[in-house]
């Protein structure tokens, strides 16, 4: 699976998909030093990102990365909504029902 790594001068980011982290088990193990769009959760490059790619080998995922940089400026994703897990399911659903498909509890 290849996902999205970002970054700025101070910090860096890893795009992970809501349904991925579900399937994972991480919605509540993530930190507000992450943030949030839509269906994508951007894990803060030290402890979330661990966690994560910790899960994903767990369950035989082989993750790589393609990276983009901000060399000059801060990144949009500081703009972002901070990860909260109440967040994080509320986005879940809304994308869920959107697509037809029934809401997990």
């Amino acid at each position: 699976m290849r996902l999205r790594y970002s970054s700025d001068p101070g910090h860096g980011w890893l795009a992970v998909p809501l349904e991925l982290l579900d399937r994972l088990g991480l919605l509540d193990r993530i930190t507000t030093y992450s943030y949030l769009r839509g269906g994508t959760a951007h894990l803060e490059e030290d402890c979330d990102c661990s966690a994560f790619m910790a899960a994903a080998k767990e369950a035989g995922l082989t993750i790589t990365m393609r990276g983009t940089t901000c060399a000059y400026r801060r990144s949009r994703i500081r703009g972002y909504d901070c990860y909260t897990p109440a967040a994080a399911r509320r986005n879940l659903e809304n994308l869920r029902a959107q697509k037809g498909r029934p809401i997990e509890s």
